[in-house]
């Protein structure tokens, strides 16, 4: 069993001011699963944490992911055509590149629950493998 991290709990976990800082670092801190972060999602939290908090979180969390303490699942080539499915199929909901790839790999990897913020777009989403995700944090 593994958890897979959606960019929201990633970034709150790295920016003390965030509101959902101490419980998205407690989620991933008290985790006694392997912290899968599907690759799309790392130039996104780059993005967010070079804009907001310059480049220390960053550098911090590669760190991390060099010691193994998060495990990069790249997408795969089968994950492209999901990827391109859900983007059309969601299309009317703004469904992005990242958050279709995020399901793709949670599919791929038989997974139930995801840690993720983004409520809006993952408790629409209608996964192949489950009636629906579990979000985290509760």
């Amino acid at each position: 069993m593994a958890l897979i991290l959606d960019t929201g709990p990633l970034y709150a976990s790295l920016d003390r001011r965030d509101r959902d800082h101490a419980r998205c670092r407690r989620l991933i801190e008290e985790s006694d699963e392997a912290l899968i972060i599907p690759s799309p999602v790392l130039p996104e939290l780059d993005y967010l944490v070079s804009e907001r908090l310059g480049p220390a979180p960053m550098i911090a969390l590669l760190g991390d992911v060099q010691r193994a303490a998060y495990v990069v699942q790249d997408l795969q080539h089968d994950d492209y055509s999901r990827v391109r499915e859900l983007i059309d199929r969601y299309a009317d909901q703004d469904l992005g590149f990242v958050d279709a790839a995020v399901l793709a790999v949670v599919e791929r990897l038989g997974e139930s629950k995801l840690a993720t913020l983004d409520h809006r777009h993952f408790a629409m989403l209608r996964p192949r493998h489950v009636a629906a995700l579990d979000l985290l944090p509760a």
